[in-house]
């Protein structure tokens, strides 16, 4: 199949972008870069079945072209800083709403597939339960709030045309690719220090709690969400159903306790004390569940973040 990739050079999707181009479909990635990064995609440059176009979802008139031979596309393209949104929250608006209208409208005239990478930030966090996809809704973000609208509108392009739309949210994302820098998860950031010989800082006690999903296993989740009919009009979440408070995560990776320090948190009203994925509709409905192990993801994490600084 054509394959229309959004936000393709960013963490997650270069994983899809792989993850279809070695399944043998066509992809074509469409990134601004402001967020993903050329050097992700490299390795797929001299693939024929590979194109990267240099652009903008909140470009009409380019995205009228994209859609001519596209049979499916995955919208991973946004912008996903929860400060900078509650700084800016115009360019999210821009860029996740506006952004992911002109792709449904596209999408609509040449009746393609559309899904849609969520967020689990969408979610009511206050809770002490697993998160399903009845959980309550309370996005307090505006980057949560304009992923929120974009899934409701395309939700609505679904009820209203029939436009085939999938929803997926996955959790806690780490591995390979993803930043290490303040911008990057916490998996990343930990291992970077423990490379570097620096402490690991953990905001507050460390009694807060992530749902950790590998990156591979995310990518798959969300090639098999784009191909079984059975996830079109769905929400879908992907975790590992498991969750590990952030203190246990640093002694897990760096196993020296004298390695960390408690620091107070920059942004304390933006913790989150609980994420815990039930991802029992995945399984359900796609057979899917996460193969890749905490240990073995920080293992491959830690060998891609070596191998980068060299």
């Amino acid at each position: 199949m054509n394959i229309l990739v959004t936000g393709g050079a960013g963490f997650i999707g270069r994983w899809i972008v792989k993850r279809l181009l070695d399944d043998g479909h066509d992809v074509c990635v469409l990134d601004d870069l402001s967020n993903g990064r050329a050097e992700n995609i490299e390795e797929f440059r001299d693939n024929p079945k590979f194109e990267f176009i240099l652009g903008d979802v909140r470009n009409k008139e380019m995205m009228e072209n994209l859609f001519k031979d596209v049979d499916i596309c995955i919208h991973t393209a946004a912008a996903i800083n929860v400060q900078e949104s509650i700084e800016n929250p115009q360019r999210y608006y821009d860029v996740n709403v506006n952004g992911t209208f002109n792709i449904l409208e596209e999408a609509r005239k040449k009746d393609v597939k559309v899904v849609l990478i969520g967020t689990c930030m969408v979610y009511d966090l206050s809770s002490s339960e697993a998160i399903n996809e009845e959980h309550p809704l309370n996005p307090k973000s505006p980057y949560a709030g304009s992923k929120l609208a974009a899934e409701n509108l395309a939700l609505s392009y679904f009820h209203a045309y029939g436009l085939p739309v999938v929803i997926t949210r996955p959790f806690n994302t780490y591995g390979p690719y993803q930043k290490s820098n303040m911008e990057g998860g916490v998996v990343s950031i930990f291992i970077r220090s423990l490379l570097e010989g620096k402490v690991l800082n953990v905001f507050g006690d460390g009694t807060q709690t992530r749902d950790l999903l590998y990156v591979e296993d995310c990518a798959e989740f969300i090639v098999e969400a784009a191909f079984n009919e059975k996830a079109v009009g769905a929400v879908i979440n992907a975790g590992s159903g498991k969750d590990i408070a952030i203190k246990d995560l640093a002694v897990l990776i760096c196993k020296d306790v004298e390695r960390i320090k408690h620091v107070k948190h920059h942004h304390p009203q933006s913790e989150i004390p609980k994420l815990l994925c039930d991802h029992t509709k995945a399984k359900e409905l796609l057979g899917w569940e996460p193969k890749i192990s905490l240990e073995e993801g920080f293992e491959k994490t830690k060998k891609w973040i070596k191998s980068a600084e060299l």
